[in-house]
């Protein structure tokens, strides 16, 4: 048998065993543990029995202890504890860890995830069951840093990992089904809303009482953080929300930008877009929650009622343009345009607003019986103080538009076709459309719109293939074109005149010189002639007055000289009366001297011969002598006296002599 250094085998084995044994001893009693671990105690058995409910032991008992060993040399009566070393859970940055409570308090039927006391901390697994900790997932969330938590009573899921104490392979499938639901929701990581986005967060809360009746959207509450005990933080502190008086359901408070730490088991976020009014809109509000208000429409308005901002129902005051973090879940807005827009009856034409997509040409029966159709173009405007009014009596333009506008549009352009002619729609297109703009604005005015124009289009065919309108057309074209021919003659016609005008001017350029000329020539010979004139009339007027003046004289003259003569006419009768008489009586003596009147007569006669002889100069012997004829026994006497003037007369005017068929007799004979 061998020996070591002088002592027998049989004693170093025993030797060998001693140290062995002593070796084992020592290390149950003394543990190691490294600074980036924890080491969660398993006391083995206990004078104090086992824990009779629940898995943490916090009266000594046998089982796991709620107190973790951190790192150091730990000493440990031997064969009495079991440690389970786990590394320290650690949550990376902006990353979320949810926390599984294996012991606690139950939940209640109305809870989904577990209550934390106040100052409770899951590193104090005593504190946390002493204080009434819930056992299940909890409420509250685990920021990024490193913690010492008793993993046996504590499971933290996180995204790339899950820190826990496995104790069976039913915990495992749990543990996995939670951090499925968490990663479908995106909760390993903070909601970030940012500006860019124009987005906001609608917050479903699924823990807490549910809603009140009559309720579709839980209300805001605790929201602000002057009430620093009820004050939630944007959902992040669950505890005070409930406490607040929150319930489950979508929320009517929003999240706008920012970063947040949310428990998505308890909340979750539905991102949509911010509501925004651009320039040129206004929007109503109809909230479908709230308190009931106090009608503000007036006694005048039958047609629903306005309600003050924050009340359910229609707000009687617009959204004006801008961006609003608006729960679109909690109520509607109904964008009103209050610029003018225009409305199409029209196929296949609409606006941008799409309020007339649904509108066509108006079906039209003119007086001589054709149908076409008419487009119309009406621009409306809608004041924004009245946007409500519309809004709560319409419920949208829209509807406005297809169930009120359509048919009072359609109906009044009927009307208009019946009463003319289609040449007629055609050309007074203009009248019509004033006359319809004039019409149409009591009855926009009666639905809180205010008709600024409407527009006519050119009657269509109401049937493909119709040319009748087309036939019309063309000759009314054809007529157009006449006129403008006509026109246009005239304007040639007014062309070649002015052609002729400065041909004429060209032609008058030439001659200017002469022209000028000639004009000052004219002007000379006129000026001379106006002052030959004015010396005529001078001269004349000279002339009539010295005419004047001896037809003056000579009146006067005449005046006197017949004075004179009348003067000496009635001496000269009185005279050749008195002598007359005298004669007279001086004849009649003589006649009855002489024998008879007769004989007197001859006596007068001769004696005035004798006087008109001696006055005239007259031949007394004449050169021309007649016979009177003679008588019966051939004596001279007895001829006609008219037939011897005869013979003297046309002796005269031959200048011959007439001799009677006897001969002269002697002078002194005749005598």
């Amino acid at each position: 048998m061998s020996s070591l250094w002088g002592v027998p085998a049989p004693a170093v084995a025993a030797i060998s065993l001693a140290l062995l044994i002593l070796f084992v001893w020592i290390s149950g009693m003394i543990r190691y543990i490294g600074n980036n671990r924890v080491a969660v105690v398993e006391k083995l058995w206990s004078a104090k029995g086992s824990i009779n409910e629940g898995l943490i032991a916090l009266k000594g008992e046998a089982g796991f202890q709620p107190d973790v060993l951190r790192g150091g040399l730990h000493f440990f009566m031997p064969f009495q504890y079991r440690l389970h070393v786990q590394p320290l859970v650690t949550i990376p940055q902006g990353r979320i860890g949810y926390v599984f409570a294996r012991d606690g308090q139950p939940l209640s039927p109305d809870q989904a995830l577990a209550s934390n006391p106040s100052g409770t901390d899951f590193q104090d697994t005593r504190e946390f069951l002493e204080r009434g900790g819930q056992k299940g997932p909890q409420r509250k969330i685990l920021r990024e840093g490193a913690y010492a938590l008793n993993l046996a009573q504590f499971v933290v899921v996180t995204k790339d990992e899950t820190f826990a104490l496995r104790l069976n392979r039913a915990d495992d499938a749990l543990l996995e089904q939670m951090a499925e639901i968490i990663e479908e929701r995106d909760g390993f990581e903070p909601v970030v809303i940012k500006d860019a986005d124009d987005q906001i967060g609608v917050v479903t809360v699924h823990d807490g009482p549910g809603l009140n009746m009559g309720e579709i959207i839980a209300p805001t509450v605790g929201a602000d953080p002057e009430e620093v005990e009820l004050f939630h933080n944007s959902f992040q502190d669950p505890e005070k929300f409930l406490a607040a008086g929150g319930r489950k359901g979508r929320q009517l408070q929003v999240l706008v930008e920012g970063t947040y730490y949310l428990n998505r088991l308890f909340a979750t976020v539905e991102r949509i877009a911010k509501t925004v009014v651009e320039v040129g809109q206004v929007g109503v509000v109809v909230s479908y929650t709230g308190d009931h208000g106090a009608d503000t429409s007036g006694d005048g308005y039958r047609h629903g009622e306005l309600v003050d901002n924050g009340c359910r129902g229609v707000w009687r005051e617009p959204l004006l343009p801008g961006k609003y973090a608006f729960n679109t879940y909690a109520g509607r807005i109904s964008m009103v345009p209050t610029t003018n827009f225009i409305l199409k009856w029209e196929t296949a034409t609409s606006g941008s607003h799409k309020f007339d997509e649904n509108l066509a040409e108006v079906s039209l029966i003119t007086r001589d019986a054709f149908e076409p159709t008419l487009p119309v173009s009406v621009v409306v405007h809608i004041d924004y103080r009245k946007a409500p009014l519309v809004i709560q009596r319409f419920g949208d333009i829209k509807k406005l538009v297809e169930q009120t506008l359509d048919p009072m549009v359609s109906a009044y352009f009927k009307n208009i076709g019946q009463t003319r002619t289609l040449i007629e729609l055609l050309q007074d297109r203009s009248a019509i459309q004033s006359l319809s703009s004039q019409d149409m604005k009591e009855k926009f005015s009666a639905y809180n719109l205010e008709l600024q124009e409407v527009l006519i289009g050119t009657p269509r065919p109401s049937a493909k293939g119709d040319d009748q309108i087309e036939r019309i057309l063309t000759q009314l074209r054809q007529r157009q074109i006449a006129d403008e021919q006509v026109g246009t003659y005239e304007r040639q016609k007014l062309a070649a005149q002015k052609e002729r005008e400065l041909r004429e001017a060209e032609a008058k350029a030439k001659q200017q010189t002469a022209i000028t000329e000639s004009e000052l020539s004219i002007q000379v010979k006129a000026n001379e002639g106006r002052a030959s004139l004015a010396r005529s009339e001078q001269e004349a007027d000279q002339t009539r007055t010295l005419a004047k003046a001896e037809a003056d004289r000579m009146r006067l003259l005449g005046e006197g000289e017949a004075k004179k003569v009348v003067a000496l006419a009635a001496a000269e009768a009185e005279r050749v009366t008195k002598v007359g008489l005298a004669q007279a009586e001086a004849i009649e003596s003589q006649v009855a001297a002489s024998g008879g009147a007769r004989y007197q007569l001859a006596r007068q006669v001769a004696e005035r011969f004798a006087q008109a002889l001696e006055t005239s100069g007259v031949d007394v012997v004449p050169k021309v002598q007649i016979n009177g004829g003679s008588t019966a026994d051939g004596q001279p006497g007895g001829g006609s006296v008219v037939q011897a003037l005869l013979t003297l007369l046309m002796a005269d005017k031959l200048d011959v002599a007439v001799n009677d068929e006897r001969e002269h007799k002697e002078p002194e004979a005749a005598a």
